[in-house]
């Protein structure tokens, strides 16, 4: 019955698994789609509130913050327009879709976090070696209606299911608005009541620090994606030697490759060599199966053949 199987088959067997919850995933990216439009529109309205108190106040932390939130708005629209892209259905030239768009966007986001520390940490420089005045006042106010701002956007970016890198690098930069409008608000306090000024770009480098921090995160994570690297928690070598091991009828399994369009859309390709007399369909199925449950690989392309062919 095996060897009249692989006839048929012309001694392979490929299969393709598709779908990835479209339905759930359009639902995802609409209310994605709706919290960033929201979070842009929110944080581009302040940002011209937040320059002007700068300026006025003669503040870093909070000069430092607008830079931040000026390109957060960029963020933001970028994440936005990634999103909108990825509902278009593949095409020809494009067979996965736009999906990657939005790692590509997280992938610069989280790039421009660190020029944002950078400019942060050169400003702090010079601002230490020469103090200026600073309008503790004007800074307070400003930093307190800024802080309001910041959590509104943060709650709205954060209170969904969506765990998109590019949500998380969109919430990421408006995190780091929040913290910078913590820091203005503090160093605020602190020259009002004590008068010393450094205070005020001390807590800026201290931002720009926690920010490197997160932003070193989601670029390696969106760059191992863009590198095809293997999906998180998968070894090429241990699924080879599970499925090997489980999946009756299998004798070897070689050429596993692993990679991600995004974090959701996880793929796998292999070869496996079936034991002679085994139907090469049913291996195959219970090799994607074993994918499936075991690896919560939804989408496998796997080649059966019988041992000795390849």
């Amino acid at each position: 019955m095996g060897h009249g199987d692989h006839g048929h088959d012309h001694g392979h067997d490929h299969g393709h698994d598709h779908g990835h919850g479209a339905g759930g995933h359009g639902h995802s990216h609409a209310a994605s789609e709706r919290a960033l439009g929201f979070a842009a529109l929110l944080t581009g309205a302040f940002l011209l509130v937040e320059v002007v108190g700068g300026l006025v106040s003669g503040s870093l932390a909070l000069l430092a913050d607008a830079g931040h939130m000026l390109t957060d708005v960029a963020s933001l629209v970028l994440a936005w327009v990634a999103l909108r892209l990825a509902r278009r259905p593949a095409t020809w030239r494009r067979t996965y879709g736009f999906d990657r768009l939005s790692v590509l966007a997280a992938f610069v986001n989280g790039l421009a976090l660190f020029v944002i520390a950078a400019w942060i940490g050169w400003e702090a420089w010079g601002r230490l070696r020469e103090p200026g005045e600073v309008l503790g006042g004007v800074m307070l106010w400003v930093a307190a209606a800024g802080l309001v701002v910041n959590i509104l956007a943060f709650w709205v970016l954060t209170r969904g299911e969506a765990t998109s890198l590019n949500m998380r690098a969109a919430a990421l930069h408006v995190a780091g608005d929040l913290l910078g409008s913590v820091a203005a608000l503090v160093a605020a306090l602190v020259i009002l009541g004590t008068g010393w000024t450094p205070i005020d770009p001390l807590l800026s480098v201290l931002v720009a620090v926690i920010l490197l921090r997160s932003a070193w995160r989601v670029v390696a994570e969106s760059g191992h994606i863009l590198l095809e690297g293997a999906p998180a928690g998968f070894d090429p070598r241990e699924v080879a030697a599970d499925l090997t091991a489980t999946v009756p009828g299998v004798t070897r399994v070689h050429h596993v490759h692993a990679w991600s369009i995004t974090e959701e859309r996880p793929m796998v390709t292999l070869e496996a060599e079936a034991a002679p007399g085994a139907e090469t369909r049913v291996v195959r199925q219970a090799l994607k199966a074993r994918l499936r449950d075991r690896w919560a690989m939804g989408h496998a392309t796997v080649e059966v053949d019988e041992a000795g062919e390849t």
